[in-house]
């Protein structure tokens, strides 16, 4: 027997058990589970219903084997005059349909099923390989505006803006740099230097070219209170002069104490004027951490001494 006919017969084992449920409520769904007095009532009824008798090891053999062998014509004419049938070709023709109908679902339903997956399996493979492609290193270096030339061994910090996140910051290196990583298409930073200004950074990032530079506007009037304090005073009246030009009259000055002392040490602005001016060994190389303004004059500067090498 074919393909088919095995698996029409095993709708007609599932039309058998549907009328022994009739007589029997309770008994196993599933016919090759049947065993000992459910086997018994089986008997009963095919006698009863068709004047047929099939034997226990019969039902063993060709119900419950997984063999599958069909049994001789004339078994299938009973079992489908049972089932309620005329004979098996009669069940056969009325169920062969329903049998395809089945099979043609069960092909589709499977079709439906790996369509899907593998369409999700090749879009979810793009998906990984653009975040790969997209995501990256970028450097940003950092150059003053107006000599073009590298912001280095001055401390530069970024601050990463992000959208919903909090933001991530950088100290750039002795060079003038920094590397972030991102997936994005575009970066939004703050910049912050002593001596320039502090800017915000918008930037659209180039997947094909992943160094950026980024040019900084000098604050001039910090510039020169660094040159101030590391140059040798020569005319000490013209640089007093400037630096009261320079300095607000109400100026808030502040040295950042060293790592041995905790605190800091208030300046008004000729104290400050004194300390720049007056040639002191002791008092060269200050460093500007910060500066604020006023009406275009310094109302607030925070420095440290650099510590003497020893």
């Amino acid at each position: 027997m074919n393909e088919k006919d095995l698996l029409t017969f095993g709708t007609l084992k599932q039309k058998i058990v549907e009328r022994m449920q009739q007589s029997y409520p309770g008994i196993n769904p599933v016919i090759s589970e049947w065993k000992g007095q459910e086997i018994v009532d089986f008997q009963e009824e095919l006698l009863q219903k068709v004047n047929a008798h099939i034997s226990e090891k019969w039902f063993y053999t060709h119900i419950k084997s997984e063999r599958g062998n069909l049994p001789r014509i004339d078994i299938l004419n009973l079992l489908s005059r049972f089932a309620g049938y005329s004979n098996w070709d009669d069940f056969r023709f009325k169920n062969s349909t329903e049998t395809n109908v089945f099979n043609k679902v069960r092909s589709a339903n499977r079709y439906f099923f790996y369509v899907p997956f593998m369409v999700l399996l090749i879009f979810g493979g793009l998906f990984v390989l653009f975040k790969m492609l997209s995501s990256g290193e970028y450097k940003f270096s950092f150059f003053d505006a107006d000599t073009a030339q590298p912001v280095e061994n001055s401390t530069i910090a970024v601050t990463v803006l992000r959208d919903a996140e909090s933001p991530v910051s950088y100290l750039c290196g002795p060079d003038g740099s920094f590397i972030l990583k991102t997936d994005k298409a575009s970066v939004r930073f703050v910049v912050e230097s002593p001596y320039y200004y502090t800017d915000t950074i918008v930037r659209l990032l180039d997947k094909f070219n992943r160094n950026e530079v980024v040019k900084l506007r000098p604050d001039n009037y910090a510039l020169m209170i660094r040159f101030f304090a590391g140059s040798k005073v020569e005319d000490w009246q013209k640089r007093r002069t400037q630096l009261d030009r320079m300095i607000s009259d109400s100026a808030m000055i502040y040295q950042v104490c060293s790592k041995e002392t905790i605190g800091v040490e208030l300046y008004n602005k000729w104290e400050f004027i004194d300390k720049l001016s007056l040639p002191a060994r002791s008092l060269k190389d200050i460093e500007i951490i910060d500066t604020r303004y006023e009406d275009e004059k310094i109302s607030l500067i925070r420095f440290r001494q650099k510590e003497a090498e020893k």
